[in-house]
């Protein structure tokens, strides 16, 4: 039997789940590096997926705690657009991924994990980068941590 290890994953196997909604408390906090927002916009901003599909893995959400995507303002809607445009600027120059998924799930049932504060999802992809370990064992194998993460994408960021 062969092992795969993966140590830097015991940061998030035993957290204790933070308490009130992630997409408020983290903006409102004074710790960008710690809480991995990359970029503050004037109605949304742009912080790394803690548990992402791929390196790189973006969540764009609004300031305004928020469900709706229909009540969005025409400002937020219009700021998430160009976050997410200007995201996908940045993967491509930092990592060079051969597509991106852009998307948000809308709803508990539709598979939102934090469903009472919409957010959209930017993940970088690459020619096979599905692999049998999420099919059989629920486990992405990610090949950077999300501090090296943050520091690239932060630093692609203040270039645009």
């Amino acid at each position: 039997m062969q092992h795969l290890w993966a140590p830097w994953r015991m940061a998030y196997v035993g957290v204790e789940q933070p308490q009130g909604c992630i997409f408020c408390v983290k903006p409102a906090e004074d710790r960008d590096a710690e809480n991995y927002l990359v970029h503050r916009g004037k109605h949304a901003f742009v912080m790394l997926n803690a548990f992402p599909y791929s390196s790189g893995h973006l969540l764009i959400a609004p300031y305004r705690h928020t469900a709706d995507f229909t009540g969005l303002s025409e400002e937020e809607l219009l700021e998430l657009m160009q976050l997410a445009q200007q995201g996908i600027t940045v993967l491509q120059r930092v990592y060079r991924p051969e597509g991106c998924n852009l998307g948000m799930n809308l709803g508990r049932v539709a598979g939102a994990g934090i469903a009472e504060h919409l957010h959209l999802h930017v993940v970088p992809r690459w020619g096979g980068d599905t692999n049998f370990m999420t099919v059989v064992a629920d486990t992405r194998v990610l090949p950077e941590a999300l501090a090296d993460s943050y520091r690239r994408l932060r630093e692609g960021w203040e270039a645009l």
